[in-house]
């Protein structure tokens, strides 16, 4: 169930909602005259939602890479990925999305999906 807060208790609040996006690793989200405004969230949390999107896009890539008929073993593509991290060509705030990229690879390689 999500964590529905006001803008009254974000202001009042603010350690309180801080320490609970962080223990949950959920978005909070703020409402404004009762209606919803914002969603709140811990950067940790906002960094594996980035990571899990960038996984998605790859995902999507090598599809349909596979249908076009491109495609190669996953971990040379993954070695590309890191050098291209480490070139610059991929901007990852310290590399986390690549890592978050990675665990999530790993589950669903775990979960039978890649």
């Amino acid at each position: 169930m999500p964590n529905i807060k006001s803008c009254t208790d974000l202001q009042s609040n603010y350690n309180e909602i801080s320490a609970l996006c962080h223990e949950t690793r959920e978005p909070i989200f703020i409402t404004k005259n009762g209606q919803g405004d914002l969603a709140v969230m811990s950067i940790e949390a906002f960094e594996m939602l980035n990571g899990k999107y960038e996984l998605y896009r790859l995902l999507d890539e090598g599809k349909a890479a596979v249908k076009e008929g491109r495609k190669r073993p996953f971990a040379n593509a993954m070695k590309d990925i890191k050098r291209k991290i480490i070139d610059g060509q991929i901007y990852c705030r310290a590399a986390r999305c690549f890592t978050a990229a990675n665990k999530n690879a790993a589950l669903l390689m775990e979960r039978g999906v890649l």
